[in-house]
């Protein structure tokens, strides 16, 4: 009977009441925006990020202030979030998770502009095969990744702005609709190792059409807008958040919260995983509270910046909690990353690698499968590949270690199985 408390839990909160609570981040994030920046400068600073071009590295806290990119990203959210609920969904992890990478990836990269095109092609999709929206909305969120190619469209070649909009808006429409097919497809490859498939699915569209727009002539420059000095009031803003989540968990489960988040810790947490489904709301809280404040804990020790594309990755790090990330499978991976910093050329506390720190944990499915030593290794490979491999999409896929990380796990898995079983073995059948 102790394992049917979370569905006792689950029934207790009606469904409206289950995403109003999920509605609480951005809340709270909107409201502190409205006490950091003057008012007068949010919409002025909005209209920035909208037009700003903002593929990697683009801090909103810069392009238009700390107010009005947690505006920004808290409204994207709740329409997320309203989105979802419209479609008559229940709530599952996938509904956290999608919600909090939506909020994160607002504060450098996806603004109230440029997200629209791609989920009205994904919505095109859905209409095209005659099935539902429903099976393909979390696609969809996912794929805004690739907001920044709508925005830099918008703003390169000598067309008219109408000529522009109308190409932009095409490009969105078609990256939308082959999202769904190619995201099914890739996850064949690195069956579930990477929790972050879109963005593995999304680094080959992006690749693809940044190389069809080079190839007309226009260049894409790098860009780094990072800003720090941060640390102590998103260190308290984090910490509240995260430590009331951890509360909130305890007082609503009680004792049982422990036995039910060892079961988490014991899982592998491969793609698929479900923690709201399989321990309920109370337990999955308690595990984004106590990984959101370990990850915020991370950076600051190690010198890091808490600005948008930092807090981003926190974020990402929660919003996975509710779908194959735990504490025993993160931390070896973003150990990893950390102890490469000792031996590389670059220093942890540098933009890009610390950015590999957090969004490194999509191969927390490695560390939970295979162990610490193999997280070690994982992560430690991660932090190469997911500097390098960005120059062939010029920064336009937002979840570029998703990408980085699929690759990791295609190379990784089947080396590492083959030695943890000998019959796994390569066998017969190659094809040459």
């Amino acid at each position: 009977m102790k394992h049917m408390e979370h569905f006792h839990e689950l029934r207790s909160l009606t469904r409206k009441q289950k995403f109003c609570l999920l509605s609480v981040i951005p809340v709270y994030f909107i409201l502190v925006g409205l006490i950091v920046q003057p008012i007068r400068e949010i919409v002025p600073g909005i209209i920035r990020i909208i037009v700003e071009p903002d593929f990697l590295i683009t801090d909103y806290f810069v392009v238009g202030g700390i107010g009005a990119a947690l505006i920004n990203a808290g409204l994207l959210t709740l329409m997320s979030i309203g989105v979802i609920y419209y479609l008559g969904m229940d709530m599952d992890g996938h509904t956290i998770t999608s919600s909090c990478l939506m909020f994160g990836f607002s504060l450098f990269g996806k603004n109230l502009l440029n997200i629209w095109a791609i989920l009205a092609g994904v919505f095109l999709y859905a209409k095209y095969h005659k099935t539902t929206m429903h099976r393909y909305i979390y696609i969809a969120l996912y794929g805004t990744s690739l907001s920044p190619i709508i925005t830099q469209l918008l703003t390169v070649g000598s067309f008219p702005l109408p000529v522009r909009f109308v190409i932009s808006v095409g490009v969105g429409i078609i990256i939308g609709f082959v999202l769904p097919p190619l995201s099914t497809h890739v996850h064949y490859a690195h069956k579930g190792y990477s929790l972050y498939n879109v963005g593995f699915a999304a680094g080959i569209i992006a690749t693809v059409i940044v190389s069809l727009v080079k190839s007309f002539g226009v260049t894409i420059e790098s860009r780094l807008i990072w800003s720090t000095g941060n640390n102590v009031l998103f260190g308290i803003l984090l910490s509240v958040l995260f430590g009331g989540m951890i509360i909130t968990g305890v007082a609503v489960r009680g004792k049982g919260i422990f036995e039910s988040y060892r079961r988490i810790l014991a899982s592998y947490g491969l793609a698929g995983t479900d923690y709201l489904r399989s321990e309920g709301g109370a337990t999955t809280t308690f595990n984004m509270g106590v990984n959101g404040l370990f990850a915020t804990l991370f950076v600051i020790a190690v010198g890091g910046d808490l600005n948008g594309p930092t807090i981003c990755g926190i974020f990402t790090i929660v919003g996975f909690s509710s779908t194959g990330k735990h504490i025993k499978n993160i931390a070896p991976i973003m150990l990893g990353v950390y102890l490469a910093s000792f031996t590389k050329t670059w220093s942890i506390t540098d933009p890009s690698p610390m950015l590999a720190l957090l969004f490194s944990t999509t191969l927390a499915p490695v560390a939970g499968e295979f162990g610490p030593v193999a997280g070690i290794i994982a992560g430690y490979l991660h932090s190469s590949v997911a500097l390098n491999v960005g120059i062939v999409y010029g920064g336009m896929n937002l979840y570029n270690n998703g990408f980085a990380g699929g690759i990791v796990a295609i190379f990784m898995v089947p080396v590492v199985q083959s030695i943890s079983d000998r019959r796994a073995r390569a066998r017969g059948g190659l094809s040459l």
